[in-house]
């Protein structure tokens, strides 16, 4: 069996939701996976980026990460996307980036992929399982598979957030805590996806 393609999707402004998302692809590709990190294109004006000097220097050291494209999209068995929560809701520059994808949608691209998401906010209450949950309504409308860590492993008990790996960014950059709750996640998802996969295969070739 092909092994499972994994496309990371993420904003980051000041790189809380990029180190989340670093430790995703490390946990699919210790899963066995193909992986592809991409980040969506920033869209806030650079009068407000100058307002936060950890938001331009993100967008310095982030510069290497190729942005995301509708290939990227298509291509994956298993989509984990990453945000920060803004008013209980997704970024706006991940938003816009959804909001383009009604081709695949439409032609049946984006059916039957695992899907999943993780989250930052700056205050512990800020909205991070809003967001997940609003990442959880594309998915339904894709008809997508959404695999959430839930408490299936000891890390979740530590983390505390079923939906979705989630940190405080107030709190300083994630911990190890909040790392190996990634890792979970994205192996958690990989696996499921591969076990559909194989059902998959084993179901046509019974036929």
């Amino acid at each position: 069996m092909e092994p499972v393609n994994v496309s990371i999707i993420y904003y980051s402004a000041t790189g809380t939701v990029h180190a989340l998302a670093q430790a995703v692809a490390e946990g699919a590709e210790k899963a066995g996976a193909r992986v592809r990190l991409r980040k969506v294109r920033e869209l806030a004006p650079q009068e407000v980026i100058d307002t936060n000097p950890a938001w331009g220097q993100h967008i310095q050291d982030s510069a290497g990460v190729t942005e995301v494209s509708h290939d990227d999209v298509a291509w994956a068995d298993v989509v984990l996307f990453g945000t920060p929560a803004r008013f209980g809701n997704m970024a706006g520059p991940l938003k816009a980036f959804l909001d383009t994808t009604g081709r695949l949608w439409r032609s049946g691209q984006l059916a039957d992929k695992v899907c999943s998401a993780f989250v930052a906010s700056s205050t512990l209450h800020g909205g991070q399982e809003s967001a997940l949950l609003a990442l959880g309504n594309v998915f339904y409308h894709w008809g997508g598979i959404i695999v959430p860590p839930g408490y299936t492993d000891p890390v979740q008990f530590r983390s505390g957030n079923p939906y979705g790996t989630s940190h405080v960014s107030s709190a300083g950059p994630p911990d190890d805590v909040a790392l190996d709750a990634a890792r979970y996640q994205a192996r958690r998802a990989v696996e499921t996806a591969a076990a559909l996969k194989a059902g998959r295969e084993a179901l046509a070739a019974s036929r």
